[in-house]
């Protein structure tokens, strides 16, 4: 396909076609420097601004298509816990609100949990979908979230997940709250099992997600530019009462601040985790036996990557 076919085609097509009720979807896309795409380029590209490597959103199925070996990934089966519990209403009903969202994204909730290969070695990983209420964690986030840790445990493989959520799901109050504990002791069952845990966070992970499960991995991975934080930007400015820089809660200045490990570019992913889980398994198998544990291999696969 030249840049004939891909740029002037279809627009002169458009020109020509009879108007349907039916809006078709564009063939383009605006990144946040204002650099139109065209849609199959930035697919080509990891869902990335050619222009200024901004990474967009993905999908669940998007991120485990271009996360595991060949995309191939079996969905996982989680359970479903009673819709709007609280019978919440703002200026719109919740059960109204997870129609719509169920409808954009066709998954029950927020997270998806799947099962595949990464170079090799077979996994569980875990995704949020910030279309489905800003990616929020409820209860429905919390069972899938802890199925996927059930998994990993009864199969004994390493679980990665992809962070992407504004915090807790204020529609059910308490109740999301109460996941932050729940998954929390779920994260510790892996350790007590010496099952490697990644957490890879993406643009955005703020909220109760970040001071529960999502900074609990083993290791630490964030995709640049990311914003990662507890608070908003303005909450803390407002608290203590400094002009925060520029970059502050970026995945770069909280890398430089120690809060993670890696800022890993999207197409970089699969091979940076599969070596660092090569390494993460072998460490395990040698703390099972001995009951001691290597820090300097550990410490090496991560100067390798970076």
């Amino acid at each position: 396909m030249n840049w004939i076919t891909k740029f002037i085609k279809p627009k002169i097509k458009s020109l020509f076609e009879k108007k349907t009720s039916k809006t078709k979807e564009s063939l383009w896309t605006t990144c946040s420097c204002k650099n139109l795409i065209y849609k199959e380029d930035l697919k080509i590209n990891y869902n990335c601004c050619p222009k200024c490597g901004v990474h967009h959103k993905l999908s669940c199925r998007e991120r485990f298509q271009l996360f595991f070996d060949n995309g191939d990934f079996e969905l996982i089966e989680t359970p479903l816990p009673q819709d709007d519990p609280l019978n919440f209403i703002d200026n719109k009903k919740y059960i109204d609100r997870l129609k719509i969202a169920r409808k954009t994204t066709n998954q029950d909730d927020a997270i998806l949990i799947s099962k595949g290969k990464i170079g090799g070695v077979e996994i569980i990983a875990g995704a949020q979908d910030f279309r489905f209420i800003g990616g929020s964690f409820g209860a429905a986030s919390g069972e899938a979230f802890i199925s996927g840790v059930q998994k990993s445990i009864e199969n004994n493989l390493p679980f990665v997940f992809f962070s992407c959520s504004g915090g807790q799901r204020m529609m059910e109050s308490s109740i999301a709250l109460m996941q932050m504990s729940r998954t929390t002791l779920a994260v510790n069952e892996l350790k007590k099992n010496k099952i490697p845990y990644i957490v890879v966070l993406t643009d955005p992970t703020t909220g109760g997600v970040t001071a529960s499960w999502a900074t609990l991995g083993d290791i630490l991975i964030a995709e640049p530019k990311a914003t990662i934080g507890f608070a908003g930007r303005r909450v803390i400015q407002d608290t203590v009462r400094e002009t925060l820089p520029e970059e502050f809660q970026s995945a770069e200045y909280v890398k430089d601040h120690g809060g993670i490990d890696l800022v890993i570019e999207r197409k970089y992913l699969n091979s940076t985790i599969s070596t660092l889980l090569s390494v993460l398994l072998k460490k395990s198998e040698s703390q099972s036996k001995t009951g001691s544990s290597d820090v300097i291999t550990i410490d090496k696969a991560l100067q390798s990557t970076g």
